[in-house]
């Protein structure tokens, strides 16, 4: 699973690529957790359920990652570890982390949500799937 974030005006794009479209989605949520703070820095103590469904992929991604926004701000928690399956338009998870501890995380950014603009999901031609889309914070 790869990761990694992109700038985008004021806002900040995520992207995760993988073997599978659970990895490049775990990869597009350790994404957000970098556009927030060092990913390497948050603890995967405490699992957190996470389930949505969406009518197509790319709405799925969006779920998710405003389903880990809106635990993020509840629980006031960070996450770094990510397990998902998806079947269909249904996804299942498990999101593992920890406290905000601001000393030690340093937050650069809160997230408001994940957005439709540069949004894609799908298989690359080199067999590898791609999870993107552009986080307001």
């Amino acid at each position: 699973m790869k990761w990694e974030t992109f700038a985008h005006q004021a806002d900040v794009g995520v992207r995760g690529l993988g073997a599978s479209v659970e990895e490049a989605f775990a990869g597009a949520a350790t994404a957000l957790t970098a556009a927030i703070c060092d990913p390497a820095t948050v603890a995967p103590r405490t699992p957190v359920a996470i389930a949505c469904e969406a009518p197509e992929l790319e709405l799925l991604l969006l779920d998710w990652l405003n389903a880990l926004i809106y635990e993020m701000a509840v629980r006031r928690m960070l996450f770094s570890r990510f397990e998902l399956a998806i079947a269909g338009t249904q996804l299942t998870a498990t999101a593992w982390g920890e406290p905000v501890d601001t000393a030690r995380h340093q937050p650069a950014a809160e997230t408001k949500g994940a957005s439709f603009c540069e949004l894609k999901v799908g298989c690359n031609d080199d067999g590898r799937w791609l999870a993107q889309c552009v986080v307001d914070v």
